[in-house]
């Protein structure tokens, strides 16, 4: 194999139930080498050797182990200053033995304890068999985690005095940094995840507890050859496809039936309803209809979604009857920056045409009438120039101070927020900073003057405007944070969405008798809880989270997943639309496990009981975004997650079709690659 650092994605603290279930994760990502019969694994004591009996089993491969010892600082041994491993290969930190002016005695003191322990510890656990001969295999060096990765470095130059083939390092978590570390000194690394921030190996785990020197022993006589754990693979996952196919509801065409869902609903105020790509046809033409039945149903008054403010806040004036739009389609029109098929597309240019209807039904009762609103922020320049245009209408003076502070952009990077981000960031530019949250206030100051009328327009005109200037500031912040780290940008975009959904939710209810109901409408990546899956590691939240944290009692999370098809894509940002095929899931996914259910479409319900004992185990889930990468789909598109936790129901449709763009380019109309690629066999 080519030397590579392959990683499940850039994503929640406790992503493992134990080490062993961390192993049979790694088992699967090891799975190329099943079928070389030169493979040895070897885990590191003690810790990582539970992890390397699964990955021994899962590869069918003879398990043994590699004893390092740490070589901690005297008097304050929890810091490593080298490592000793089998075979007396030594590393040390020579820059920390110089700052801490280590003697040469004290080194040979620790190294000499250490190295009695090492002894003590191959002996008890070998029962005096010999060490394995590794000379011209395939070496897999398991660790149930690394932090500096001192213990692996010496390991390694320990192997290598043996001359085996390759040497490969396997690993449940470690930080990002010592994956690339490593990658440039063996063959093949394969990180399941890299937190980040990175904190302690034992973050990743549920169950972290000290492996002892019996078990170590138990472990290495036990045998992992003919063990059939891969077979045993397949049948644990047919009996999971048995579970789900028992629990599981109808849902034709990925629509559960009006029972399950209100049932589902219950008396929630906030139903989050995602999608696994932002480019499916089903998708979006379920959401539509359940968000129908809810209006009609459950007399839900607003659809949130992840789109920017202003260009929502159009079709929220057409669906209400309001503003110079003619259709649906001139309506969306305010979709213009990339990707505009997000929401320029039949599905929902048919929901917002039936929006315009069912408000117009309700007739003077603007209670029961349905609003469409944004919750991102991407629309800076955007909401500047509503800002000015709403004071403009009310308050000239404040307009004019509005224009003098937002002028900031004019001279920091004219209309590309990322490139503003990029100089403010890195002190090429000015930072506007200042600037947009002097103007927040202002407006925020003379709320009682913009009130010009009484009634319910004066307050949403002003509300708009207010949501406007908050995601001036909140953008020029986002665009500024986004080259500084993913985790600082991300958290900022979703705090904003759920700010923003709590600002709508409050604004709603001061304009009726009942408390409002909303529909939020955002990719799984967003709807799902982070606390489930890899995210939580890295330090990121979700929308899902956050809104089941303030409403702990009255929201529910709801997602889609696929197998395989045809999404509409770009392939890099800013990218035409492609239509492009969906790959069929990876093994051992969880898409996969709905494949294997051999129903077309369906509801699963995350309750007490089997299936949600099933769906706790933690498997990877795809996501694809406006961009999607086939060839890297495995490292760019999927993350591990406990489905148990992440959502409170979810919607499986087996194959699914592009979303139809209502502009095509040549690209889409061209249609999906062979099922060959990207071989082109």
């Amino acid at each position: 194999m080519s030397n590579s650092t392959k990683t499940s994605a850039d994503r929640s603290e406790h992503v493992f139930q134990d080490r062993r279930e961390a192993g049979r994760v790694l088992g699967e990502l090891l799975e190329a080498y099943r079928t070389d019969p030169r493979v040895v694994v070897l885990g590191l004591a003690r810790g990582g050797v539970p992890v390397a009996w699964e990955v021994a089993a899962a590869l069918d491969a003879p398990l043994d182990t590699f004893v390092v010892r740490k070589l901690g600082v005297p008097g304050r041994e929890e810091f490593a200053m080298g490592a000793l491993a089998s075979g007396g290969a030594i590393v040390l930190n020579d820059d920390l033995l110089r700052d801490l002016a280590i003697t040469p005695r004290q080194l040979r003191e620790v190294v000499d304890r250490e190295g009695r322990e090492l002894i003590r510890r191959e002996t008890e656990y070998r029962d005096n068999r010999p060490p394995p001969d590794v000379a011209g295999k395939v070496v897999i060096l398991v660790d149930d985690g690394l932090a500096t990765g001192a213990s692996m470095f010496a390991a390694i130059a320990a192997l290598r005095q043996q001359e085996p083939a390759q040497i490969v390092v396997a690993v449940p978590a470690a930080p990002e940094s010592t994956c690339r570390e490593l990658g440039a000194m063996v063959d093949d690394v394969v990180c399941a995840t890299m937190p980040f921030p990175f904190r302690a190996v034992g973050a990743s785990f549920w169950n972290f507890r000290q492996v002892t020197d019996d078990e170590v022993s138990d472990l290495l006589t036990t045998p992992t050859i003919g063990r059939g754990r891969h077979e045993a693979r397949i049948l644990e996952f047919a009996s999971a496809a048995g579970v789900v196919r028992l629990a599981c509801r109808g849902a034709p065409g990925g629509i559960p039936s009006r029972a399950d869902l209100l049932d589902i609903v219950g008396d929630a105020r906030v139903v989050l309803i995602g999608e696994s790509s932002h480019g499916t046809q089903e998708f979006y033409a379920a959401r539509a209809e359940m968000t129908r039945i809810l209006i009609e149903e459950k007399g839900f008054t607003a659809v949130a979604a992840e789109a920017d403010w202003p260009d929502a806040y159009r079709v929220n004036r057409y669906v209400r009857g309001q503003g110079p739009d003619t259709s649906a389609e001139e309506a969306l029109r305010g979709f213009e920056r990339f990707p505009a098929w997000m929401w320029r597309n039949t599905t929902v240019l048919d929901f917002v045409a039936w929006l315009r209807q069912h408000n117009d039904s309700c007739g003077p009762d603007r209670a029961r009438q349905a609003g469409f609103y944004g919750l991102d922020l991407y629309s800076l320049h955007r909401s500047i120039r509503e800002v000015i245009d709403y004071l403009d209408r009310v308050d000239p003076e404040a307009a004019r101070r509005a224009r003098t502070r937002y002028s900031c952009f004019d001279h920091a990077a004219g209309e590309d927020g990322q490139a503003y981000g990029y100089a403010a960031a890195f002190g090429a530019g000015e930072s506007c900073e200042r600037q947009v949250v002097e103007q927040l206030i202002d407006l925020q100051r003379h709320t009682i003057d913009h009130l010009l009328d009484d009634g319910t327009d004066a307050e949403d005109h002003l509300f708009y405007a207010e949501r406007n200037a908050l995601s001036v500031r909140d953008a020029e912040e986002y665009y500024r944070t986004m080259f500084r780290g993913r985790v600082a940008s991300w958290n900022l975009r979703d705090r904003h969405m759920a700010d923003t959904l709590d600002a709508l939710i409050a604004h709603l209810d001061r304009r009726a008798d009942t408390p409002s109901r909303v529909v939020v409408w955002a990719h799984n990546s967003h709807v799902g809880d982070a606390r489930a899956t890899e995210v939580g590691a890295h330090g990121e939240l979700t929308v899902g989270q956050l809104v089941r944290e303030r409403y702990p009692q009255y929201c529910r999370l709801i997602g889609f997943t696929t197998y395989s098809g045809s999404v509409t894509a770009a392939s890099e940002w800013n990218g035409p639309a492609e239509r492009k095929t969906v790959r069929a899931a990876l093994p051992s996914s969880v898409e996969e496990l709905f494949h294997e259910v051999g129903k077309e479409s369906f509801l699963v319900r995350m309750q007490d009981g089997p299936v949600a004992d099933t769906l706790r185990t933690a498997r990877l889930g795809r996501a694809i975004g406006v961009i999607y990468r086939p060839d890297t789909e495995r490292q760019s598109h999927y993350v591990h997650a406990r489905l148990t936790e992440q959502f409170d129901a979810v919607i499986h449709i087996d194959t699914t079709h592009a979303l139809e763009p209502l502009e095509y380019s040549s690209l889409w109309v061209d249609g999906e690659r062979p099922e060959t690629y990207p071989f082109a066999l």
